[in-house]
């Protein structure tokens, strides 16, 4: 979930009754049956590509089917997962792997060398037009140097490669599955992973079962997951209250005070490297003045949104890039003082302050919550926010679409990032490097210090760990300093989970982990 929420919203719509009747039905459903799960989600699944995916819930859910090369651990640390080994050139070009040998795709099919090459080339080819192209653009060519190795190479340096190999759109798709489905795939998901499909419904429920032969002996140790769309917030609460479900997420802040007090139920709140903020369209007056830019940060009180907001599930933010993700650099948080940002903006030349618009990328609870206290604490030091949380459609629109900063009608913007490749490179370049203005990518702030570019160029052309914390560390202490956005709150993670099940946990990037998953 690089993070749009979790990289893009959930967007929370009204369950239909037909739906809520549906699970009064379950009663002693799957989620009792001794070896069948029940997963209660926030949205439905958009594809079951994860090359084509751009929310976090889809990608997470593939899991089920499929794996990459790289993984993570709980502690967002990078794994082996399908390559066993790598070797990376001294200019960060030229990438070997060694791959798991005796794996096979669910029809049978070998895992190897020949299956990572076409996966590789398939994503790299702009005709097929997926939408993770670009995490996979600066692949140059892919060769089978023997069954079980084989050599990436790319077009420029860049040293974070591996880490985008363990992003959970990175998975290896069997390459007799893609030739026999083309672009149905997203229907038809024949992965390595631990589970297969049983059914889809696109609208509903996805369903899957153990895969015999998975490659890991003795797991999955569960029969089958059933993952219910449950976009409704009290009714995703109320099947864990039931025992309806065995987990569920997003858990309403609202909700977790009675969750955590159910007999059956364990509330989990852990950290998260989900980071929220307000870009500020530093082009335009008054954001294009850096007094200004400082006051909107030491005009909110971070502590106090973290508890009117996310029900204290939030921590005020303390750098750039979020503690948990490789290479973050601790810099505040910025302390809150309304008479100091009341003299910053005298300073700048707005003593009465000024009129403004504040977006919210996302229309949930939570974001309105947070766009209100903004406005309130903005009022305080003379700045009249008009706020509008935006639908998705409008979201894309207005902001995500916009082809000219010129003419870029964003001002204040609240969203949220998760760097899903752990690495500091997808936490800074899509929403701060001056190459990833919309529509490219996400620098909703327009901002551009030539330093903070250099760093970040330089940091992906070498392999050495110290050069590499030395330079982000400098472009995210000059970041902080520029405040191109107001830096407000790193979430937490809540869930819940039945005490019957155990080994299946929300990974800090808002993603899911069920390897482990069983039943006591």
């Amino acid at each position: 979930m690089n993070l749009h929420v979790l990289s893009s919203p959930f967007r929370l719509r009204t369950l239909l009754a037909s739906g809520a009747l549906a699970f009064s039905m379950l009663a002693s459903g799957a989620a009792v049956a001794d070896s069948n799960v029940v997963m209660a989600v926030a949205s439905t699944f958009t594809t079951l590509d994860p090359y084509d995916a751009n929310d976090t819930l889809s990608q997470a859910v593939s899991k089920s089917f499929y794996q990459g090369l790289f993984g993570f651990d709980k502690d967002m640390k990078l794994t082996n997962v399908l390559a066993t080994s790598f070797e990376a050139s001294a200019d960060a070009r030229i990438y070997t792997f060694k791959l798991r040998q005796g794996v096979k795709f669910h029809d049978g099919t070998d895992f190897n060398a020949a299956a990572v090459k076409a996966n590789f080339d398939r994503v790299t080819d702009p005709a097929n037009k997926l939408k993770r192209y670009n995490m996979f653009s600066r692949i140059e060519k892919t060769e089978v140097v023997d069954p079980y190795t084989v050599k990436v190479t790319l077009k420029t340096p860049f040293s974070a490669f591996v880490n985008v190999l363990a992003h959970p759109s990175a998975v290896m798709i069997s390459p007799a599955a893609m030739k026999k489905y083309g672009k149905d795939i997203a229907f038809h998901p024949v992965g390595t992973g631990p589970f297969e499909l049983v059914k889809w419904d696109p609208a509903g429920d996805l369903t899957v079962k153990k895969f015999a032969g998975y490659w890991k002996k003795g797991y999955p140790k569960v029969d089958a997951i059933d993952w219910k769309p449950v976009v409704d917030n009290n009714t995703r609460a109320a099947l864990m209250n039931t025992g309806e479900a065995d987990f569920a997420f997003q858990v309403p802040y609202e909700q977790a005070s009675l969750l955590k007090s159910a007999p059956k139920v364990d509330l989990i709140a852990a950290p998260s490297i989900i980071e929220r903020y307000i870009s500020l369209n530093t082009t335009k007056k008054p954001f294009d003045n850096p007094k200004v830019r400082e006051a909107l940060n030491y005009a909110i009180n971070k502590e106090a949104l973290a508890k009117v907001a996310f029900s204290g599930y939030a921590t005020p933010a303390d750098g750039v890039v979020p503690e948990g993700v490789d290479f973050a650099t601790k810099l505040g948080p910025w302390p809150y003082d309304p008479a100091k940002a009341r003299a910053l903006l005298k300073e700048a030349g707005y003593p009465d302050g000024f009129e403004t618009t504040l977006w919210s990328a996302y229309n949930y609870s939570t974001a309105q919550k947070v766009i209100q206290f903004v406005q309130q604490q903005l009022a305080q030091v003379g700045i009249k926010a008009q706020v509008e949380a935006l639908e998705a459609g409008q979201r894309v629109a207005k902001v995500e679409s916009a082809q000219d900063p010129a003419t870029a009608p964003v001002r204040m913007y609240y969203i949220g990032w998760s760097s899903s490749t752990g690495e500091a490179d997808w936490a800074i370049s899509p929403l701060l490097a001056s190459a990833s203005f919309p529509p490219k990518m996400v620098n909703t702030a327009y901002y551009k210090n030539d330093t903070v570019d250099a760093d970040l160029s330089k940091a992906l052309e070498t392999t050495d760990r110290t050069q590499k914390a030395a330079l982000y560390a400098d472009a995210q202490k000059r970041i902080w300093t520029d405040a191109p956005w107001i830096f407000l709150v790193k979430e937490k993670v809540v869930y819940a989970r039945s005490k019957r099940l155990s080994g299946a946990y929300v990974a800090p990037d808002g993603s899911f982990n069920f390897d482990e998953i069983a039943v006591k």
